[in-house]
């Protein structure tokens, strides 16, 4: 959730010209310091240290927010940065209540990322029916991964299971949410 706001207002500190963004990056690196002492802690202990010593931040942020907009014209990159912080920021603030909860949403775009990588080498495959196949496996590969099981030995149980006559109508068994049951 930061990540993108974090990005925008990086983006428009790298034309040079906006010491506005630096004053708000400024303030986001220092929830990351935060976080990073807080890793590793329990939910309980995130959120408490959250509400202590991230909530004045994010309230001295809130304040930062709705006065540099009023000082900037909304059609300017800055502008467009601090709108978009404005816009989701019901968003930004939802891990202060819920120790759960991540800073930004960088651990899932890195557990997409081998996905999209797959879905894209998949239109080289050649043949549509090639990329088909090749977007079955990709599928199951990452499924096994998000299930915690390997992806080799859940394929060679499977096709074993198969070879050896596994029902048809049990198919159903050797999804890998239900196969890292039976293993």
């Amino acid at each position: 959730m930061l990540g993108a706001r974090r990005r925008k207002l990086h983006d428009v500190t790298q034309s040079g010209a906006a010491p506005i963004a630096q004053e708000g990056l400024a303030q986001i690196q220092a929830l990351y310091r935060i976080e990073k002492d807080l890793r590793g802690q329990s939910a309980e202990q995130r959120q408490a240290a959250r509400q202590d010593r991230s909530k004045p931040i994010i309230d001295a942020f809130a304040l930062w927010l709705a006065q540099s907009r009023a000082r900037v014209s909304a059609k300017s990159p800055t502008g467009e940065a601090l709108k978009y912080i404005a816009k989701y920021w019901d968003g930004l603030i939802l891990f202060l209540n819920d120790g759960r909860i991540e800073l930004d949403n960088n651990a899932v775009e890195r557990t997409i990322r081998p996905i999209a990588l797959n879905r894209k080498n998949a239109l080289f495959a050649g043949h549509d029916a090639g990329a088909q196949n090749w977007a079955v496996i990709a599928s199951l590969i990452e499924t096994c991964k998000l299930n915690g099981i390997e992806p080799h030995g859940y394929l060679s149980g499977v096709l074993t299971a198969i070879a050896e006559g596994h029902k048809q109508t049990d198919i159903n068994e050797l999804l890998p949410w239900k196969y890292a049951k039976t293993v």
